[in-house]
């Protein structure tokens, strides 16, 4: 038998439909406890249970206690990524849910994945920071440079908070919608709550959209859109 990473067996937790379910409702980033992953899978809560236990024992979940109540959330930004991406498989392949209208939509222009933005503006978020040169990329992980060191400190982020984190300051998802890359890490994370915090943008409680009020999308584009060269 080949040594090395099992991938057959990660690839089992995440196979099985209402696992696969539950492992997307937790993309949102909110913790969630058993009964409400049972409603997303559409199975019984003792079947969540075990399915649970898998995911648990797999190293894809989390389980935390908060008085009479478990909440379960994914293990960590590995486990979004992953995830994201299989979506984009998926999508290529034709494989598809049927659920269309326009949630959607909304999905695909601004959604939560995990704990950072994702989806159309997602992207223009990182394209936007590569054209004005805050970040680059050699085809790693993209780096900050000194003038977008600059500018996330002036945009009220505090970057030095980052940087004493264990967590990679800047990773690159792929997202599933455009599969083109989007900005995730803890700098991901920062302007995901910044954006919140400025009001530009809030979370739809019911899924993972995004929602940018119109002065903070005048904003955001204004910040992040295409760069016009005279």
């Amino acid at each position: 038998m080949k040594e090395g990473p099992d991938i057959a067996s990660i690839a089992a937790l995440i196979g099985d439909p209402a696992r696969a379910n539950m492992l997307t409702a937790l993309m949102s980033g909110k913790a969630l406890t058993a009964s409400e992953l049972a409603n997303e899978a559409g199975i019984t809560l003792q079947t969540t249970s075990s399915h649970l236990a898998k995911l648990d024992d797999g190293g894809l979940i989390r389980q935390r206690k908060q008085g009479r109540h478990k909440y379960f959330s994914l293990t960590s930004d590995d486990v979004a990524h992953v995830l994201e991406s299989l979506m984009g498989l998926a999508a290529g392949a034709g494989h598809l849910r049927t659920r269309t209208g326009p949630k959607d939509t909304a999905m695909r222009k601004a959604r939560v994945c995990y704990n950072h933005l994702a989806g159309d503006m997602g992207i223009q978020l990182f394209d936007g920071l590569i054209a004005r040169q805050h970040l680059v990329t050699d085809g790693k992980e993209p780096v900050l440079t000194e003038t977008g060191q600059q500018f996330v400190v002036d945009f009220g982020i505090d970057l030095d908070a980052l940087k004493a984190k264990k967590s990679p300051l800047c990773k690159e998802c792929l997202d599933w919608s455009e599969r083109r890359s989007h900005l995730a890490g803890s700098l991901g994370r920062a302007f995901m709550h910044r954006f919140e915090d400025l009001g530009w943008s809030t979370r739809d409680s019911a899924s993972r959209v995004v929602r940018f009020s119109p002065a903070g999308e005048q904003d955001f584009n204004r910040l992040f859109g295409p760069v016009h060269h005279a």
